[in-house]
């Protein structure tokens, strides 16, 4: 089991009766919550999942929703543990507002499917209960077409937002999804003793909720706003004629890439450190939930003066292991969507046109036709990213995609790249994979130093580190 993992233990008859009434929709109306037996671990017998006997070891409940729990998921507690990592390489349920600063590693590549539920509200206001239950009214849920991996569905009645992420088998997230139910009769006091007995321990009833991110800001009119000024009233502005000069767009200096965006607060503390960061925008193998990343983030960490390398991660190459892969037939189709949701994610967070985006493509073996599917991939997201505006880069291994492409003849290639070579030499050129003339000057990154723990201001992250001179945003 790994580390942070909630056990499921072995249910008494009680908590048994009490569970399984209450997902298949027969509890009564003022069901008895027991509190020395774990309710979450009963097996759920009943027509609601009938067809899948066997393939769910218990269930979870939480504020108000009882979530069936598949053989082989893990279930992690992340108000009671607001470290833990949120990671979409393995199969897992979350429960909880991720914390302020999560130990991710630097390098996941996802593509699994995962379930976050987490509150809507703050403490004060989890009693409240807004529309009408029904406590079936998953079981229809249909995905939404294409490649995102990512399907929403705030339930207010029962206070939560539950976010489902799926990769190559997203129908393992829909069956999960679709035998989730409502409680008939959740208040406050029900999620602390859901909690407590599922816990064992009587200090779980002290749930640390962690603040959700304040949405956007209203602006309330000064006193005397919108009034008629005289024309010799009129403010002088500061600012010389003409427009801002746009920012260069490539860069030298140290940059840093995190699995998760950290928080504001460790992006402050690692200024001194580091002028450049990636982020990871989006992608059906992106490796871990991004519980800080929006477009708020983004114009206050630019604040700070950093630049940063949008990242998108993708399905990787057919040949590889991963769980989210492109098929050889339709790579060049693929390359097109994921190029269209890069751009989605891009102007969601802000990031104007013209900026580059990199395409995430891990190292895949040296063979001829999938050499030819990740080509035939790359150069239609090459085109698909200039037809839209946006200017395609690419971080692969120099080994494998980066010089393939290189090598590559009668293709479009992507105007930056991104390369991943551990030598632990802070430098873009001189590698002895990649000749100094090609992607020169100021068009290339250099990835020199895998997976490690640095501390910065009181701040520790693990990072890959990079060597930049090149575009960003």
């Amino acid at each position: 089991m790994r580390p942070g993992a909630v056990p499921i233990a072995a249910p008494g008859l009680a908590a048994l009766t009490a569970v399984s009434s209450l997902v298949i929709g027969h509890a009564a109306a003022d069901p008895v919550v027991p509190r020395a037996t774990p309710p979450a671990t009963a097996p759920v017998p009943g027509p609601a999942w009938g067809a899948r006997r066997g393939a769910y070891r218990g269930v979870v409940a939480y504020r108000g929703v009882i979530v069936p729990v598949p053989s082989g998921w893990e279930v992690h507690r992340l108000d009671a543990e607001p470290g833990t990592c949120v990671r979409l390489d393995r199969r897992a349920i979350y429960l909880g507002t991720p914390g302020e600063q999560t130990s991710c590693p630097a390098r996941v590549i996802g593509g699994a499917e995962a379930v976050i539920i987490r509150p809507r509200s703050r403490p004060a206001a989890s009693a409240e209960r807004r529309g009408p239950l029904r406590a079936d009214r998953l079981a229809s849920l249909a995905l939404p077409h294409g490649r995102n991996g990512v399907v929403r569905v705030p339930l207010p009645e029962a206070g939560v937002t539950i976010t489902g992420l799926y990769g190559g088998h997203p129908e393992a997230l829909r069956d999960v999804l679709r035998a989730t139910r409502l409680t008939p009769a959740w208040t406050a006091a029900w999620t602390t003793a859901w909690t407590t007995a599922w816990t064992g321990d009587a200090s779980a009833s002290r749930t640390a909720w962690v603040r959700e991110r304040p949405g956007p800001r209203r602006h309330r009119k000064r006193p005397g706003a919108g009034k008629h000024r005289g024309h010799g009233s009129r403010k002088r502005s500061a600012r010389p004629a003409g427009r801002r000069a746009a920012p260069r767009v490539w860069v030298t200096g140290r940059g840093f890439d995190a699995c998760a965006a950290p928080s504001l607060r460790a992006m402050k503390a690692w200024r001194g450190a580091y002028s450049v960061t990636n982020v990871y925008i989006g992608g059906v193998a992106r490796g871990c939930a991004q519980p800080h990343l929006n477009a708020r983030w983004v114009r206050a960490v630019r604040k700070m003066g950093y630049r940063l390398i949008p990242t998108y991660v993708g399905p990787q190459a057919p040949c590889t292991g991963h769980m989210a892969r492109f098929s050889t037939k339709k790579s060049a189709q693929e390359g097109r969507s994921a190029a269209v949701d890069a751009v989605a994610r891009a102007r969601a967070l802000g990031i104007p046109k013209s900026m580059p985006i990199y395409y995430d493509m891990e190292a895949y073996d040296h063979k001829a036709w999938c050499r030819s599917a990740v080509l035939r991939f790359l150069q239609s997201w090459t085109t698909s990213l200039s037809h839209r505006a946006y200017s395609a880069g690419v971080y692969s291994s120099a080994k494998s995609g980066i010089r393939d492409l290189g090598r590559a003849k009668g293709i479009v290639k992507p105007p930056s790249i991104w390369f991943a070579h551990w030598d632990g030499k802070a430098r873009v050129y001189g590698s002895r994979y990649l000749p100094n003339s090609w992607w020169h000057p100021h068009r290339r990154i250099k990835q020199y130093r895998g997976d490690h723990k640095e501390r910065h201001g009181g701040v520790t992250l693990y990072v890959d580190s990079n060597a930049v001179d090149g575009r960003v945003y």
